[in-house]
Parts: C-alpha cells; sequence; structure tokens
C-alpha cells in the first residue's frame, strides 16, 4: 500500500510574542522584548504550507492552544476574574503571564514523536506527545497537544496514542525536534535516529557549559521501546556538548534527513564518525540502499553561522517526481556561505535536485526555522483515509485561513499587551472560529477554549 509523509504545520497563534523565554536558544534571546506581528507571522507560515502543497507535498494544519491560559493562572496562586488576574500577573510575575502566553506550539516538530505503522509489529502508527519539562512555557502546551493530535488520529484501528513520558528530568523528552526517520520509500520500513544531548548522569556523560542539555538518553530509549522498535531499526546519538554550547538547542539545528539523505554539521554529534558509520550500516542492512550522509564542515560553515542562518532547519521534501527539493529558510539566501554551499550541495550529485528559499522571518526571529514548524507523519492510503480531513490544506481552506488570520490577528503586540483583557477575548474568538472552520464540533468540550 502506498504511503505518504504529510506535513503537519501549526497555526502561529494570536499571541506571537518575543519574552525571551528559551534560554539556550540564541535568536529569542536576542530579540527579546522586541515588537512581534502576530499577523506577519500566521500568513508566513500559512504562505509556507500552500507553497508545499503547491509543490505536491501533503499538507495540513494544527490548531493553536488558546493563550494566555488563564486556567493554570488561577491554578497556581491568583484569583479575581479574568481581567484583575492578567492585570495583576503582570504587575506582580510579568515572566509568568509570559510563559502563559507564549505561541510557542507553533513550532510543531517539538509535538510528538510518531512513528509509521510500517515500522511497528502491530501495524498502527504509534504517537507519544513530547512533555517538553525543561522550559515550563512549552510543557504547559502537552495537555492540549495530546488532545488535538487524539482528535486528528481517532481511529483506533490506525492510530496508538501513548501518554506523554513522566514529566521529570530523566526523561526530558523534545519530541521529533531529536528525532529523525530515514527509509527507502516512506512505507517501507525505515532507521529511527534518536538524538539526546544527556545520559541524566552527570557523572558519565559530558555536558554542555553554557546552555542546559534538553533530551536525555532514557527518553530516547523509552520513546524507542513503546513504539516497538527493534535495535536494528534504531541509532541513539548524543550531542556534541560545544554544539548545544553554540546555540544547537534541539538536533535539527545541526542536521536534517529525508529518506536516503542526512545533511549534518561535522560537529554536531560527539565521536561523530563512529555513529554516521553505524547509521549508513544499519541503514544497507535495512534498506539495501546507500545512505547519502553529507558532512558540512567548519570551514564550510561554522556552528555559530549555522544557528545564525538555521541552514539545517530547511526542509528535505519529496517531490511529487521522486527528486528532492530544500526548503531554506530566506536568511540562507542572503548569507553569502549558506548560498554557496546549498548550491555546491545541488550540484554535487545528490538526490537533492533543486532549493526554495521562503520567509518565516517572524518565527525565526524566535529561534524557530521552517522544518520547525512542521510535525512529519508518514500515513499509508487507509490511515490518511481515516484521519481528520478538516485539517488537510486545500485551496479553499488556505484562503478561509488566511482571511481568517487577517480579521483575528494583531499586526502589533509588545509584551504589556498580554495583560489586555481584550487581546483574551479575541483569541478566545478566533480559536473558536478556527475549531468551526476545521471541522472539530461542539467546541464546548474543547479544552482549548475558555469555558
Amino acid at each position: 500500500m502506498k504511503a505518504f509523509e504529510v506535513n503537519f504545520d501549526a497555526i502561529v497563534g494570536p499571541t506571537h510574542n518575543y519574552a525571551g523565554l528559551a534560554f539556550g536558544n540564541v535568536a529569542s534571546q536576542k530579540n527579546k522584548q522586541s515588537i512581534s506581528n502576530p499577523r506577519q507571522a500566521a500568513l508566513e507560515g500559512l504562505a509556507k504550507m500552500q507553497f508545499l502543497a503547491d509543490l505536491g507535498v501533503p499538507q495540513a494544519v494544527l490548531p493553536p492552544p488558546l493563550r494566555p491560559d488563564v486556567k493554570l493562572l488561577s491554578s497556581i496562586y491568583y484569583s479575581g476574574d479574568d481581567a484583575i488576574l492578567l492585570r495583576e500577573t503582570f504587575q506582580n510575575d510579568p515572566a509568568l503571564l509570559a510563559a502563559v502566553s507564549s505561541a510557542s506550539a507553533m513550532w510543531a516538530a517539538n509535538a510528538a514523536t510518531v512513528s509509521p505503522s510500517c515500522d511497528i509489529r502491530e501495524r498502527r502508527v504509534h504517537i507519544s506527545p513530547a512533555n517538553l519539562i525543561s522550559q515550563f512555557h512549552r510543557s504547559i502546551e502537552t495537555p492540549t497537544t495530546s488532545w488535538t493530535l487524539k482528535m486528528i488520529f481517532n481511529n483506533v484501528l490506525h492510530f496508538y496514542h501513548h501518554p506523554p513520558l513522566p514529566a521529570h528530568a530523566r526523561w526530558a523528552d523534545e519530541g521529533a525536534a531529536n528525532h529523525t526517520r530515514l527509509c527507502g520509500d516512506f512505507g517501507s520500513p525505515g532507521l529511527h535516529v534518536f538524538v539526546f544531548g544527556q545520559r541524566y548522569d552527570e557523572l558519565i556523560s559530558p555536558l554542555p557549559k553554557t546552555f542546559p542539555a534538553r533530551q536525555t538518553e532514557k527518553a530516547s530509549f523509552a520513546l524507542a521501546r513503546r513504539h516497538q522498535l527493534r535495535e536494528k531499526q534504531t541509532v541513539f546519538i548524543q550531542q556534541n556538548p560545544e554544539a548545544i554550547d553554540a546555540g544547537v538547542f534541539h538536533n535539527d539545528v545541526a542536521a536534517v534527513g529525508n529518506q536516503n539523505v542526512f545533511l549534518c554539521h561535522e560537529q554536531a554529534y560527539l565521536n561523530q564518525q563512529q555513529v554516521l558509520d553505524e547509521m549508513c550500516a544499519k541503514f544497507a542492512a535495512l534498506t539495501g540502499m546507500r545512505l547519502w550522509v553529507i558532512e558540512v564542515t567548519q570551514d564550510e560553515l561554522t556552528l555559530q553561522e549555522a544557528v545564525q542562518t538555521y541552514l539545517f532547519n530547511s526542509q528535505i521534501v519529496t517531490l511529487p517526481d521522486g527528486t528532492m527539493a530544500m526548503i531554506a529558510p530566506a536568511e540562507c539566501e542572503t548569507h553569502p556561505r549558506a548560498r554557496d554551499l546549498i548550491e555546491r550541495l545541488l550540484a554535487a550529485g545528490t538526490p537533492i535536485k533543486s532549493v526554495h528559499y521562503l520567509s518565516v522571518r517572524q518565527s525565526m526571529r524566535n529561534g524557530g526555522g521552517p522544518a520547525c514548524l512542521r510535525l512529519r507523519v508518514v500515513l499509508n492510503e487507509e490511515e490518511l483515509a481515516a484521519t481528520h480531513q478538516g485539517v488537510f490544506l486545500t485551496d479553499v481552506l488556505y484562503h478561509r485561513l488566511v482571511d481568517w488570520v487577517t480579521r483575528h490577528y494583531r499586526e502589533e503586540l509588545r509584551l504589556q499587551d498580554l495583560a489586555d483583557m481584550k487581546l483574551l477575548q479575541e483569541s478566545t474568538e478566533a480559536l473558536e472560529e478556527l475549531m468551526q472552520i476545521l471541522g472539530f464540533q461542539k467546541p464546548d468540550y474543547i479544552p482549548m477554549l475558555r469555558r
């Protein structure tokens, strides 16, 4: 049965802002307290989705959660009606208000880890939402993410939903941003590459000196076990602590893979040659094919330049004609060394034959490039038909979403605006309408809405 890789991109939420909450994310820290443009951010994301759909790449959308999360605020220690709650939180603990207002769910690569049915003995797609416990503002996304994924993949014959891993540092899980599946055809057995930053035991694991390592080895092992992946299907790799300190807080800032292509920086991992040899050997044994490993040297592009341009956060996608295209941030086109590197890559005879530079600048200013905005899910024809159809991007849905964003989103947002009761009302009305557009019925029962 034919299988497809579908990109599920998150729609940027109405409270997109620059609070600088993500320690270790260089762009997030650099642009802290800047004025954001939620409307532009959402339209850029939608334009990227439509561009990929026009290329023939299956594309779907994920709705954002409601922010600010006033239910969470009231559960901590604040009281009063919503207007008082927002105002007093901003006065007494502005960082908390920024955290519960974050639109960081836009980076769907962190939403979950997904294994396709062709890799699993029981032949169901396995889905594990990430606990994201390393950052408070991200950890609060998990309940809504779990609900959303269950609503979209709602057929128990085809989909198995795991709970998040325990909310403890031992099992810190950052989702697919630290997981890559390599394969021949999408519907053939694949090799799962799990990347972690630490082993949780500092005595046996070199750690970064400046920024935290977010993913643990134990979390990666647990995901592979619960998804029934066999040893011959998995590779576990530790990030280079120096890369983390350079701003590579997730693997997808230093590496990207698609089918039989793996592009990475030469300083991305510990014992890099050894683990790449293991990947190549296991991939060949599993698929009978060669794995194209493309290592970018420090001389070609430094780690700092990789973080600046997010070249490795490009999407590599397979087009209907079987060739691959690179969807790179516009910042790569304007950076001479990154642009030259991509041009050399296209001329090197690899399966990557074309590049498209797209602007997602509002997301980039917060440390998220094209690949951060999407969760990849491999589905066969039956699973595709069993998925909630209202989220698949069509020309009609695209234009409805553009109109919806234009009517509901603000052009500018400052941090003090998060305390504005009108913003909460605007966001609630926008999300209620979006649920109807996407075909989610009975909004009274949707946990992301304020009831």
